[in-house]
């Protein structure tokens, strides 16, 4: 395996099996019950042409429910009256501004399966409350308020420990008479956006998919011409909608141009649902948007919750670093998506297991290679470190420089094994063993790699 040159929003992929690093529930594009469907409904010459799944970079900006039901409104999307409060007192005001006796309180995290979710145990010991989202009468609205601001939610998508809640929604309570599912999202194998959509929905989208998936309807749209009425009106006639197919019509076509002109990765509505009246009502959503649409979608990234990220992810992105978190316990640092890849498949293959994904890219300096240290090592769980470089357009002798000034300024108390090879590999060696520093040299990958084994048994 070579390394190559990374942009900041790359899309990773292994040729060999990646399937041990899908053990930590991703805000990756592919995460939603979007991507379930897809699969579980997908024909077996579409599976074959799907690539190895996405662990690299994040290529989607995720947003909360009240920020994407404001952008879908802004679009023409029918959406639920709501008011976000991030405190008590707010969300008491809010409740009274909607004025009715029952209302809908939400909490807000970038993660689904909110209704279904329980709160961690408060500091007392006392049971969290069970659920993410309730109806309840305005009166009670304290009450639930106060037992979910400052509190962690755990879902079936959120991972073991959870997001933080510091915002929640109240919504005005809908009169509903149906619900369907409702989806827009990349497919690789038709090399355009594709519509999923399913006459049922519900948080039980996924058992639904797989028990009947003959339910689910896929209709791909060429960019070239657009959703055409045709597509539009196949979804329509494949939702049942009971009321002015017209006008459920023009609501495809706003969630459409929505997925278009702000540059999404995905739009989910889960439930689109049908009103008394027979209109059709994004009752909640999810919505990624792509990163390298940033510089077109101020307004849009300007409402990133650093809050509900990996403060390790967000930190490498700082320094321009690629880094992904996994559940191992041997840190690495490579330079190059690919030779990263090959080297967290041959520690598995030694028997060891990465701790992490990072890409120092072609460019990195000392300082660079330093807050990669820094970021490694903020993982309590690391019990050492595999540098592997191949030094084409990253010089070795500037890697082993980062090495010596972080090892001397951070205090390792791990091992470091260091593999270098490529532009200027004799005096990047020739560094290290003058440092003094207690590094561990490898002739190739699997010597690096079974010394990175070796050191922490």
């Amino acid at each position: 395996a070579t390394s190559g040159s990374r942009g900041r929003s790359q899309s990773i992929t292994s040729i060999t099996d990646v399937s041990i690093y899908q053990n930590k529930q991703r805000k990756s594009m592919l995460s939603s019950a979007a991507t379930t469907l897809l699969k579980r409904t997908a024909a077996p010459s579409v599976l074959k042409r799907t690539a190895a799944p996405a662990v690299g970079a994040v290529r989607n900006l995720n947003l909360h429910e009240y920020q994407s039901a404001r952008i879908m409104s802004e679009m023409g999307v029918n959406v639920p009256f709501g008011i976000p409060a991030h405190t008590v007192q707010q969300a008491v005001d809010a409740a009274e501004k909607i004025g009715d006796e029952d209302v809908v309180i939400k909490s807000q995290i970038l993660a689904g399966g909110r209704g279904l979710g329980k709160f961690m145990d408060n500091d007392d010991g006392t049971p969290g409350l069970q659920g993410g989202v309730h109806v309840i009468q305005t009166s009670e609205v304290h009450d639930y308020a106060s037992k979910m601001l400052g509190k962690t939610l755990v879902t079936k998508q959120s991972g073991p420990a959870g997001k933080p809640v510091n915002t929640i929604l109240l919504a005005k309570k809908m009169s509903l008479a149906r619900e369907f599912y409702f989806a827009i999202m990349m497919d690789r194998a038709s090399g355009g956006p594709i519509i999923i959509a399913c006459s049922e929905g519900g948080t039980s989208i996924e058992d639904l998919a797989e028990k009947y998936p003959e339910k689910i309807i896929k209709v791909p749209v060429d960019l070239s011409e657009g959703l055409t009425d045709a597509k539009a009106m196949q979804v329509v006639e494949g939702l049942t909608v009971s009321g002015d197919k017209d006008a459920a019509m023009q609501q495809i076509r706003n969630l459409y141009d929505l997925f278009v002109k702000r540059d999404c990765t995905m739009v989910e509505v889960n439930p689109l649902a049908e009103d008394t009246d027979g209109n059709l009502i994004a009752a909640d959503a999810k919505i990624g948007f792509d990163d390298n649409a940033e510089f077109r979608q101020y307004d849009i990234f300007d409402q990133r919750d650093l809050s509900q990220e990996d403060p390790r992810e967000v930190e490498a992105g700082k320094w321009d670093l690629n880094y992904i978190g996994l559940d191992g316990n041997i840190g690495c640092m490579v330079n190059g998506a690919g030779l990263a890849m090959s080297t967290m498949d041959i520690i598995s293959l030694n028997g060891g297991k990465p701790a992490n994904f990072l890409d120092v890219g072609g460019g990195a300096t000392s300082e660079q290679v330093k807050a990669a240290f820094e970021i490694i090592t903020s993982d309590p769980h690391v019990e050492a470190i595999l540098v592997n470089i191949f030094g084409g357009i990253m010089k070795c002798d500037i890697i082993a420089q980062g090495i010596i000034e972080a090892s001397k300024a951070l205090d390792l108390k791990v091992p470091v094994v260091v593999r270098l090879e490529g532009t200027n590999v004799e005096i990047g060696k020739k560094m290290l063993e003058d440092s003094g520093l207690a590094l561990i040299t490898a002739e190739d990958l699997d010597d690096a790699a079974a010394k990175a084994v070796a050191a922490i048994q």
